[in-house]
């Protein structure tokens, strides 16, 4: 039975880049060598991480524009810190839109002053905060554009002076951007690029340098840089597996292409959602996210049936965080829209035989 994988992270990989990822676990590249035991100084994984760092800044549009593109290890959770390290000098901005938003400023206050410039908390970040005034004086204003466990998502990037820093783990690739507007982003790999291990991080070259405290060298993007993401031991199949996704990605059409898909996901999930008596959705309808859908059931005594009838379809990962509780369907790019029809078919189950 096909399994529809709607698990929010570490989640789905394209099939073709499975079979190539583990074609090159075995031998890579008829080298008569693994892809795991080859060093990571060899000519073969030199190649590897250039063209997965080219690469990345060529689907954001950031190639020759004074970017510098890094795959570092330590997931998100070490950006929260890395960032504030390395560009916190006096005072950071954050908007708060849920959990992650919460642990980066958590992490920043450890180097100096922070302001909770926007927050959704007061209604269990099931919104994004609009029409807040940026202060002047911020070192960065941190976002994060898609917020996994609450299902919200960012459409409109502020315009301000003060030097953007966004946390885009859950969205990166997903739907045509400016990246540009950013002096720095990141996003860990276990939901739209790669398998768990690596975090992608870009960042404008002449944001660094302003700070006046010494940053030890693994959290000091510029060693980092220098060492060309090689400063210790790489996590080669995170990264070779987040190349091929990336190539992947151009294949289907780039970002833009696959934007129009995930829109399509979207809108015929939700359209489910607002139309059956059995379900409501959790995120306002404006700001609802295009790469995780939350919504509960009307009646929650019927959580075990319409569990029961997503099993026998194949459907797996689709428990709520325990934050909203309900369901989360992450419809992330690899995710074909037959799964999304098939979770609207159990939906629609539910609804005329209970």
């Amino acid at each position: 039975m096909k399994i529809h994988n709607f698990s929010a992270g570490p989640s789905i990989l394209p099939q073709e880049v499975m079979q190539q990822a583990s074609q090159a676990v075995k031998e890579l590249d008829e080298s008569g060598l693994s892809l795991i035991e080859i060093s990571h100084r060899s000519k073969a994984f030199i190649e590897i991480m250039e063209e997965a760092c080219e690469r990345a800044l060529q689907l954001t549009g950031l190639q020759g524009k004074g970017y510098k593109a890094l795959f570092l290890q330590g997931g998100a959770s070490q950006q929260f810190l890395m960032s504030a390290y390395n560009l916190l000098e006096k005072k950071a901005g954050f908007v708060n839109t849920g959990t992650w938003s919460t642990k980066a400023i958590k992490e920043a206050k450890l180097l100096g002053e922070v302001s909770e410039v926007a927050s959704s908390q007061d209604a269990n970040f099931n919104y994004i905060p609009k029409n807040y005034s940026v202060p002047s004086d911020l070192d960065y204003l941190h976002l994060t554009t898609n917020n996994t466990i609450f299902g919200t998502q960012i459409k409109s990037i502020p315009d301000t002076e003060v030097p953007l820093v966004a946390d885009m783990s859950s969205d990166i690739f997903s739907r045509k951007f400016d990246y540009s507007k950013f002096d720095l982003f990141y996003a860990g790999a276990q939901k739209n690029m790669g398998p768990a291990g690596t975090t992608l991080v870009i960042f404008k070259e002449d944001a660094l340098g302003k700070v006046s405290r010494s940053i030890p060298s693994m959290l000091d993007y510029a060693v980092q840089a220098k060492a060309e993401s090689m400063f210790n031991t790489p996590p080669v199949f995170a990264v070779y597996t987040s190349l091929l996704t990336l190539r992947w990605i151009e294949n289907q059409g780039g970002i833009e292409k696959i934007g129009i898909k995930n829109a399509a996901k979207a809108t015929h999930l939700y359209g489910e959602i607002d139309r059956n008596s059995k379900f409501k959705g959790f995120a306002a309808p404006e700001d609802r996210s295009h790469m995780n859908a939350t919504f509960n059931l009307t009646d929650p005594s019927l959580s075990e049936t319409f569990d029961k009838i997503c099993q026998t379809a194949g459907i797996s990962g689709l428990k709520g965080h325990r934050s909203v509780g309900g369901y989360r369907a992450s419809i992330y790019n690899a995710l074909p829209i037959d799964s999304v029809e098939v979770l609207v078919d159990c939906m629609q189950i539910l609804e005329k035989e209970y």
